[in-house]
Parts: structure tokens; sequence; C-alpha cells
């Protein structure tokens, strides 16, 4: 999954892609470079990012989706935690809703996902983006993530969404220290019980500063480990802003696990 952000304040490409041809230019690179889903944000969620209106995130992202949609050869993913953007996207050519604020358990946006039939992923974090780093705390992060997950399919399947539907992201970054985020990657195959695929975005993260001390532009590699080792243990779809390099370290890692079976 391509990370296309049309923002100005994205942690890592803010900025870079807000004229809609330039965002339109870097999506079809990013599936030339191998992309097989392109996620095309409007709103920041880094933590302490400034929410921003319902037109506002419009006049971003629909432009792009509009011009982009009948051009790609992969599927759009509308990156929003708002109901009135992801019915929008959808009509414009979207099809799959990516919910950082799934945790809010939204009906009207399970309504929106129902309604079209589109896919959904249920991102696990706790809090917003402007309070999830104050002091996340957990008693057991691997457990209450998976009930978590659990409650969700259950309620999305009571709200017409069925489980075919879904996709799990336990959310690396949200809502989570530095302990939290590497507990998660260390057991993220407990997470396949769930039998739906999982979606792990750790590209460039901040943990990753924090653990090696490097900046954004210096995260690529420890990026890669980490996609790598998310692949081995069971994670189906990575959320990358570094799509050719990625996709390299991953053909590579199913190779040798192939062999290894």
């Amino acid at each position: 999954m391509g990370v296309l952000n049309v923002t100005p304040d994205s942690f890592s490409d803010g900025g870079k892609f807000r004229d809609p041809a330039a965002a339109v230019a870097r999506g079809q690179e990013l599936i030339a470079e191998g992309a097989d889903l392109i996620d095309v944000g409007g709103e920041s969620t880094r933590p302490n990012a400034t929410p921003v209106s319902v037109d506002e995130e419009l006049h971003r992202v629909l432009p792009v989706i509009e011009q982009l949609a009948p051009r790609a050869t992969v599927p759009l993913s509308i990156d929003t935690q708002k109901p009135a953007v992801a019915r929008a996207a959808l009509a414009a050519g979207a099809s799959l809703v990516n919910d950082v604020a799934a945790n809010r358990a939204d009906p009207e946006m399970w309504r929106v996902v129902a309604a079209a039939g589109a896919g959904y992923v249920v991102m696990h974090m706790q809090g917003t983006p402007q309070t999830m780093q104050l002091n996340p705390t957990y008693t057991d992060v691997v457990r209450e993530v998976g009930e978590f997950f659990e409650e969700r399919l259950r309620q999305l399947a009571l709200a017409g969404v069925s489980a075919e539907q879904v996709v799990l992201d336990v959310g690396i970054g949200f809502g989570k220290t530095l302990e939290h985020n590497l507990e998660l990657l260390t057991h993220l195959n407990r997470f396949t019980k769930c039998r739906r695929p999982l979606l792990v975005g750790l590209s460039r993260k901040s943990f990753i500063g924090r653990l090696l001390g490097v900046e954004v532009a210096e995260r690529l590699p420890a990026s890669l480990a980490g996609a790598c080792w998310a692949v081995a243990a069971g994670a189906q779809i990575l959320r990358t802003h570094d799509v050719a390099a990625t996709r390299q370290a991953v053909r590579m890692t199913e190779a040798l696990l192939a062999r290894n079976s």
C-alpha cells in the first residue's frame, strides 16, 4: 500500500503533493514501483496534528481521487476518519476506507462502508491523534488489541459490514509507547487468529527514531527490516512511503520463507 499524502503537515512527506497534478503523478509513480494499493490521505494523523474540516479534507482528496482512479491499475484507499469524506471518496472511485478512528465505533462510518460494499481497515488507536501519545497505558497491549479486533468484527457484522470486507491494523505508533510497538510487532502472528488480513504501517515512524536515534529521512533501513519481520509474522499489507525498496525486500523475504516451509 503506497502512501499518498496530500497534506501540508504529514510527518514524512507533508507539503510535497498538495497540488492535485503532483499528487496524481506521484500515485502513478507508486503504481509503477509496484504498489498494489494507493492510500490517499488529506488529514495528517501524526501526534498533535491539527484537525481539518470536512470541506477542507474533501478539497484536498477529491480532485486527486477523481483524476487518479480512471488512470490507476490498482485500487485506491481513502485514509479518513470522517464518514462524509469516506462517502464522497468512494463515490469518486476509492474502494477501501482506511479508518484510523475505528476506536470511536462510529455507526455512520459503518453505514457508509456497508452501503458501498467497500473494504474497511479497522485500526487500533488509544485516544485521538491529539492525545494518543500523552500517556498510553495498557495492562497487556497484545491481548487488548486482539479483544478490540474481536469486538469490532462483531459490531461490524451487526452493522452489515461482513468480515470479508475487513482488514485489521494494530496501529503502530497510534497511542503506543516504543515498548508497546515492539511488543505488538513481536507477537504480530497472534492476530492471525482473527482470520482477517493484517495491515502494518511502520514506515519511517517516530518509534524508529526513538529506538535508533535517526531522523525521518534516515529510517528506510529500519522500516525495511520491520516490513520483512511483519511479512514473516503474517502481515499481508504493508503501508509504506517507499514502495520499490519495500517490495524488493519483501520478495526476498517471501522467497526465503517459501524455501523454509
